[in-house]
């Protein structure tokens, strides 16, 4: 049951002297936190880029493959050695092993939600969620504490981002919770490759502009009318946040963040013409232009222009009934290779290597062991891998940490880690101190208990 705000009257007004233009959702996303508090300190000059693979991708078939598991386990794609000695990768993935000095794999984080909302729920928030299914957070995604701890900081874009191909922040788990709905991404729809891409909301046509400043002349004319009628504080804190929701709409940076224009063609090329390559470029744009946490979904490969095969499947989820596994991969590996490894060339390049942290997953690997079924859409029987949160393969690169390495290790078949167990907690706890925030400061949950941001977790030594 929602709390009831009392009297709204003067808020109403000048919510509809601002946010009553059509289009303008930058202010509602940027609406009064009336119980925000003001960070003690000064972040880090540092930014987060989220690279999210929905669905679990297979592990086995890409950095923990094992050639010498029974046939029923073993993966068809041959491992090929890389930069880096011990590790080696799916053959689909050559521009890996030419950079692999600068990654880390690490094989040995787990945990223990096999469906996908509650493997995105534990993933994502770094909590034990309260139900085992379903994709509303009941604690807030780590993106949301960032933009929470971040808010003082306005550079004029959004502090926390993400492109989606579809849904809102509960398709994908990235719910704010008990932080409340300001602190949700800015979310971004649609194909950045399309010649007609464009951010809703983010341009004014001059008809608008006019009618916006007839509407930021009438708030000043309430200036006396606040000062007068509330001495609580709250009308300040919204004409803040209106503030922040012009300068955004008014200033150039974000609009200019989101121009893939504005790139060499032969850089965006590198990335890939295609949805997944520029969100990817979009990411490094962004954490250029000053935002903290930005988060990437690629989800399906068929798309801007690359064919549907039969038997492919939308997202990473490549149980047999979805697709044929191996089919599938030959498809969507040679374009993550590509993104991936554009993005890590990017990032040295541009110097960005230690302000800018990149981690690379999905919410659990899936099952070492092949299960053929028939397949939905194909009608034959066909090899895939279920659900597996019992081992997983995560990338992480950037952020000044130690790069060229493997932590952790899977048992003979990958089902299991036999070698530095670690959890999403301590891959958080490792972010977090990147990002400069204490991961015990609490922030008070829906009953008003104080809540750790992270009630278990240590960053891993190795990338120290």
């Amino acid at each position: 049951m929602k709390r009831c705000p009392g009297p709204v009257s003067r808020r109403w007004v000048l919510q509809a002297g601002v946010l009553g233009l059509g289009g303008l959702s930058l202010g509602e996303f940027l609406r009064l936190r009336a119980q925000a508090q003001p960070a003690r300190s000064s972040p880090p000059d540092t930014a987060f880029i989220l690279l999210w693979l929905p669905g679990g991708p297979p592990h086995v078939d890409m950095y923990d493959i094992k050639p010498q598991a029974p046939e029923e386990y073993r993966s068809p794609f041959r491992p090929i050695q890389t930069k880096v000695p011990g590790l080696q990768v799916c053959e689909l993935m050559p521009r890996h092993a030419q950079v692999a000095d600068r990654l880390v794999v690490i094989r040995s984080i787990a945990h223990k939600f096999s469906d996908h909302g509650g493997g995105h729920k534990r993933f994502l928030t770094g909590r034990i969620p309260r139900q085992p299914v379903g994709f509303v957070n009941d604690a807030p995604a780590v993106g949301s504490i960032v933009a929470k701890c971040r808010e003082h900081v306005r550079l004029g874009v959004p502090n926390y981002v993400a492109g989606t191909p579809r849904g809102n922040v509960d398709t994908f788990s990235f719910g704010a919770a008990y932080l409340g709905h300001a602190y949700t991404p800015f979310i971004f729809h649609g194909d950045p490759s399309r010649p007609d891409f464009q951010i809703r909301n983010l341009a004014i046509d001059p008809a608008t502009a006019r009618r916006l400043q007839d509407r930021i002349t009438l708030l000043k004319s309430f200036d006396r009318l606040r000062r007068d009628v509330d001495a609580s504080g709250m009308m300040e804190a919204m004409d803040q946040f209106h503030r922040q929701a012009l300068e955004m709409l008014l200033s150039s940076r974000t609009r200019e963040a989101f121009d893939l224009s504005k790139e060499p063609r032969e850089v965006r090329q590198r990335y890939g013409m295609h949805a997944w390559g520029q969100r990817a470029l979009l990411a490094r744009r962004l954490v250029e232009a000053g935002c903290s946490f930005v988060t990437m979904v690629l989800e399906n490969p068929y798309q801007s222009g690359i064919p549907w095969i039969k038997q492919g499947v939308y997202n990473w989820d490549s149980h047999a009934v979805n697709c044929h596994i191996f089919d599938d991969l030959r498809v969507r590996l040679p374009l993550y290779d590509q993104v991936v490894t554009a993005l890590v060339e990017d990032i040295y390049q541009r110097g960005l290597d230690k302000r800018v942290m990149v981690v690379v997953t999905g919410e659990f690997g899936r099952t070492p062991r092949i299960n053929p079924q028939v397949g939905t859409r194909t009608g034959v029987r066909q090899p895939g891998r279920d659900h597996w949160p019992w081992a997983m393969s995560v990338v992480v690169f950037g952020g000044g940490v130690r790069t060229g390495q493997v932590i952790g290790a899977t048992d003979s078949k990958g089902a299991y880690p036999i070698q530095r167990a670690l959890t999403p907690n301590d891959l958080w706890a490792t972010v977090y101190r990147h990002l400069g925030i204490d991961p015990q400061q609490t922030f008070p949950d829906f009953a008003g208990r104080p809540r750790p941001i992270l009630p278990f977790g240590e960053p891993i030594r190795e990338l120290l």
